[in-house]
């Protein structure tokens, strides 16, 4: 894994860090539209539990709140949400759940074990019981790596990952990459254009083909010959999961991403949306909007 200011003098990373901080402090970053209709404050907990491989994002200090944990506090209190961030499983119970309108998670692997970073793991049913909770009708936000969490075994899909809506595969070195927006797309994203960003991108797969791609990948506009024989993918998108809203982006490695204006915004009307602040259809559109993913992926299917 590449330390997350790869391609960024240490002059340019805290420019890009100090530009954020002037922004939220001046209140710039016009994002207010993803307050709450009725003006009451939407309860978020974001679980950052590392059961593998633990990003530098997420990565406490002692008792210190990790970078994107900061920042999503901080966009919170601005935006109409009171974010909790945890690490703790034992929060994944009906009763100590229901006082949340949105989960949102930066995790690893098997949350049900002490893992990598031994934060307590989820018990045995937390899935299940996160699954009720997304149904019921409440939100869901998934970034970067929380599609590299509860992997599928041999050709079984596993039941997150449909709820998600793909599965993380493998990643090549961090490199710049063309972001499209999804033709016609009303998703409620402020300022959403497309744009170049230096991150680590994913490759996926077992995708749900009832998502709202929003955001897709330009895989040609990539130096790096792997992605660049691949299809353009979804990067972020959104789909319903029985009464719920299910929100996702593979975006969110590096520090001066979650400092990046335009992540924000996505970030900041993912959750909007994932707390029914602002309302969206959400047709499936990712046949149409990225068809060589979905054929690539039958095509590997047959071949295994």
């Amino acid at each position: 894994m590449c330390t997350c200011t790869e391609g960024l003098t240490r002059r340019q990373a805290m420019k890009t860090v100090a530009a954020a901080a002037a922004a939220f402090a001046t209140g710039a970053i016009p994002l207010g539209y993803t307050r709450a209709a009725d003006n009451k404050t939407r309860k978020v907990l974001f679980f950052t539990k590392s059961a593998g491989f633990q990003h530098s994002v997420v990565t406490r200090k002692g008792d210190e709140l990790a970078h994107a944990e900061k920042l999503l506090i901080e966009m919170g209190k601005k935006n109409g949400f009171d974010v909790t961030a945890t690490k703790d499983g034992r929060l994944f119970t009906p009763d100590k759940l229901a006082e949340f309108d949105v989960i949102a998670f930066y995790t690893t692997m098997d949350l049900t074990t002490p893992g990598t970073d031994k934060s307590p793991p989820m018990p045995s049913n937390g899935k299940e019981v996160l699954f009720d909770f997304i149904r019921s009708g409440k939100g869901f936000v998934g970034f970067h790596c929380a599609s590299d969490t509860f992997h599928s075994q041999g050709k079984t899909i596993d039941p997150y990952i449909r709820m998600l809506g793909g599965e993380f595969k493998s990643h090549g070195k961090q490199q710049k990459s063309k972001i499209l927006v999804a033709p016609d797309d009303k998703f409620p994203i402020e300022g959403l254009k497309e744009f170049e960003m230096l991150e680590e991108w994913y490759e996926l797969y077992n995708f749900n083909p009832d998502m709202h791609v929003i955001q897709v990948q330009d895989t040609k506009s990539m130096e790096e010959k792997r992605y660049t024989d691949l299809p353009s993918y979804p990067m972020t998108w959104a789909r319903k999961e029985g009464k719920g809203r299910v929100f996702y982006t593979s975006m969110g490695h590096r520090e001066d991403v979650w400092t990046n204006p335009l992540f924000q915004a996505v970030t900041l009307g993912g959750l909007a949306w994932a707390a029914g602040n602002v309302q969206a259809d959400v047709p499936a559109n990712f046949r149409e909007v990225t068809p060589g993913a979905m054929e690539r992926a039958i095509k590997e299917e047959k071949q295994a």
